[in-house]
């Protein structure tokens, strides 16, 4: 937990919008066409590279060109294609796992590779024939995200519904923390119901022990109501409600009268 006053670094952060491509026969096949390129690429990379290689730069050192002779890709697809047999050999290599093998549903573009168009709502992406121009089918939500923005890396992919999607990455700095001293971490549990960064605690026993009670009378409603007459259901169902409302509002209360009046000189965010 971070004491009073210190925060960590903010770090990078990475939107993927999903947005469906409107394709026609002829960009299909070019589409297809490239992941396939691409997956063989991927698959002979892991074959033929040493399998000690883990970073991109290193694979990429000792096959650029046998890859881009033998399938046809433009110098960025190839370089992607090392990237993304570096991160699944890592992954692998991390769970103790054998790379799986690469399907011709995807492949990654770059800057190079992708450009997304805002006057036109399209993009255009190199293929292993010609650069295709691809309106996008895009929502008011991905119409708000992407206004303004200019997107560097994206993937096209063939999903299981048959249709093409691009999946844009939109990278952002997340606002800048408060820097206060009078904020304090608050971290929740069962045991202990709230901990603080000011070291306060609160034990929980006490409402184990009420939330116990209304478990074994609503079991024991339940079990009435489940062997009784049509009223005795209909009495257990209205008791039923009863308790938990009545549940509810002492757990409101409780939270409030134990946590919200010792911290009130402090505003709590969660950790």
């Amino acid at each position: 937990m971070l004491p009073v006053g210190e925060f960590f670094e903010a770090v990078e952060q990475v939107l993927t919008l999903v947005i469906k491509l409107q394709v026609c026969s002829e960009q299909q096949q070019a589409l297809s066409d490239t992941c396939t390129a691409f997956a063989s690429a991927c698959s002979w990379i892991n074959e033929n590279v040493n399998p000690r290689l883990t970073n991109r730069n290193s694979i990429q050192a000792v096959c650029y060109q046998d890859v881009k002779d033998r399938f046809g890709l433009t110098a960025n697809h190839v370089v992607r294609a090392c990237g993304r047999v570096a991160a699944n050999r890592l992954t692998a290599k991390l769970q103790g796992k054998k790379v799986k093998n690469f399907a011709p549903t995807s492949f990654d573009c770059d800057a190079r590779t992708f450009r997304f168009v805002e006057k036109d709502w399209a993009i255009t992406v190199s293929t292993t024939g010609k650069r295709l121009t691809i309106p996008l089918r895009a929502s008011n939500y991905h119409r708000g995200k992407l206004t303004w923005q200019n997107p560097t890396s994206a993937q096209i992919c063939l999903h299981r519904d048959g249709g093409w999607y691009v999946h844009i990455q939109l990278k952002s700095e997340p606002p800048k923390p408060i820097n206060a001293d009078n904020i304090i971490g608050v971290d929740f549990g069962r045991r202990d119901i709230a901990v603080t960064s000011t070291d306060q605690s609160w034990s929980g026993e006490g409402i184990k022990e009420t939330r116990d009670k209304y478990s074994r009378v609503r079991a024991s409603l339940q079990r009435k109501a489940s062997q009784g007459t049509r009223s005795t259901r209909r009495r257990c169902r209205d008791i039923l409600k009863r308790l938990s409302g009545r549940e509810r509002r002492y757990q409101a209360h409780l939270n409030h009268r134990k946590f919200g009046l010792k911290t009130s000189p402090f505003r709590a965010t969660l950790c």
